[in-house]
């Protein structure tokens, strides 16, 4: 038997000995001339974060560039807090806002794979309040509705085209039905009913910054038996080891970057929690939070097609309709160059959107500052995490990133 000393001792050997072991989530590191990057043109983006910084844009950041599942720059800039002073750390957590929907993509893919949802369904099949809805007829003062030619639909939902509160008078009306504290997904969605579409569903793009997505996560419990949280952690956090990457409140938590707003005068303002981060509404359209070496699991296993160390979330096929363009850039509603796909922008035309990344790069960002895609020609997923919106400071990250590819991905290194 042990003494109650030599058990102690071999307590703190063993959590010693833990605290060496990786990561579940970390990805293998490589210099970026090993996976055909430059070290020299990287440092353009400390130069960019740093010129940014000094302007206080934003107060820090991290940045986090992987080519074909080897991150070759991972770095972090500024401070996490003004206030403290405290250094930015590579790890720190920060609100992903809308970087939740493409997660909610992937859960959502995965149920059509099980063959639980389909594309086509009316998102009334799960929530029946949500069946006939309205579209609102803008008019002076107010407006009147017409009847929807059809029901909103899953693939509708996934791409923006729904209407679900999608702008001015949507927006407006959707506030009489707004989220009450401890509410939940099933308490709040089917009070939508009583808002009007904001356009006839497909016929233009629309960004639905929360309603959509919260409705595509209560879709996912309804089909899948299980409350949203619990899905995500079961389905797609756990196997990929994103053990970061979990839904609000984290006030208190030792590695969350503070998030700001640039005021008029220029100063960057504390930001307080939005409503909907409040512990028991799992917000599908902006309610994660994660880390950049996180955030790297999901788009590695993206880039992939689907899987990541042995774990597969989806057949390369789902992927590869993820990432197809459901939204032409011609459709009203689309910036130039830049197509939809189910919950992922998709590069089109780069010529047209005036960017040096890929055709069919995917991704998308956060409304307080992050952003991320996935090159499947360059075999490249870069994240951007930040606490200030500064969407200057994420085309410049995109154009940073690309310039510092100088040579072809060697065919010897596998997928990871």
């Amino acid at each position: 038997m042990y003494s109650r000393a030599q058990r102690w001792t071999v307590l703190l050997a063993t959590l010693a000995l833990v605290a060496t072991l990786p990561l579940a989530g970390a990805s293998p590191t490589a210099k970026p001339e090993d996976v055909g990057m430059s070290s020299d043109r990287l440092q353009q983006v400390n130069a960019l974060m740093r010129r940014n910084i000094e302007a206080k844009t934003f107060a820090g950041a991290v940045t986090l560039v992987a080519r074909h599942g080897r991150v070759a720059h991972l770095q972090a800039h500024g401070l996490m807090d003004l206030e403290s002073r405290r250094p930015m750390q590579t790890d720190a957590v920060f609100r992903i806002m809308s970087m939740t929907k493409p997660i909610v993509g992937v859960a959502v893919l995965m149920m059509i794979e099980e063959g639980k949802v389909r594309l086509t369904d009316p998102a009334s099949r799960f929530v029946p309040e949500l069946k006939g809805l309205k579209v609102a007829v803008p008019g002076t003062p107010q407006f009147s509705t017409v009847a929807a030619d059809h029901d909103i639909t899953v693939r509708e939902l996934l791409t923006h085209t729904s209407g679900l509160v999608s702008g001015t008078i949507s927006s407006a009306e959707a506030r009489a039905v707004a989220l009450k504290p401890g509410e939940r997904l099933a308490d709040y969605l089917p009070r939508l009913a009583g808002v009007p579409l904001e356009f006839q569903p497909g016929s233009r793009w629309g960004y639905s910054g929360l309603a959509g997505f919260d409705l595509l996560a209560r879709i996912v419990e309804v089909s899948s038996g299980q409350p949203f949280d619990q899905f995500l952690k079961n389905r797609i956090f756990e196997p990929l080891g994103m053990s970061d990457t979990f839904f609000a409140p984290v006030d208190g938590h030792p590695r969350l970057a503070t998030a700001y707003r640039r005021a008029d005068d220029g100063a960057l303002v504390r930001q307080t929690n939005p409503n909907f981060l409040n512990g028991s509404y799992f917000s599908g359209g902006g309610g994660l939070m994660s880390t950049a070496e996180d955030y790297l699991q999901f788009g590695q296993m993206l880039l992939n097609g689907g899987q990541l160390n042995g774990k597969r979330l989806l057949s390369p096929r789902s992927v590869e309709v993820m990432r197809s363009v459901f939204v032409p850039d011609t459709l009203p509603g689309r910036a130039a160059g830049e197509g939809f796909g189910l919950s992922v922008r998709v590069v089109s035309n780069p010529q047209a959107r005036n960017t040096f990344l890929s055709q069919g790069s995917f991704g998308w960002s956060g409304a307080y500052g992050t952003h991320f895609w996935v090159d499947p020609k360059e075999k490249i997923v870069a994240i951007l995490m930040i606490h200030t919106p500064a969407q200057q400071a994420r085309a410049d990250f995109e154009s940073a990133v690309a310039h510092a590819v100088v040579e072809p991905v060697p065919a010897s290194l596998g997928t990871h």
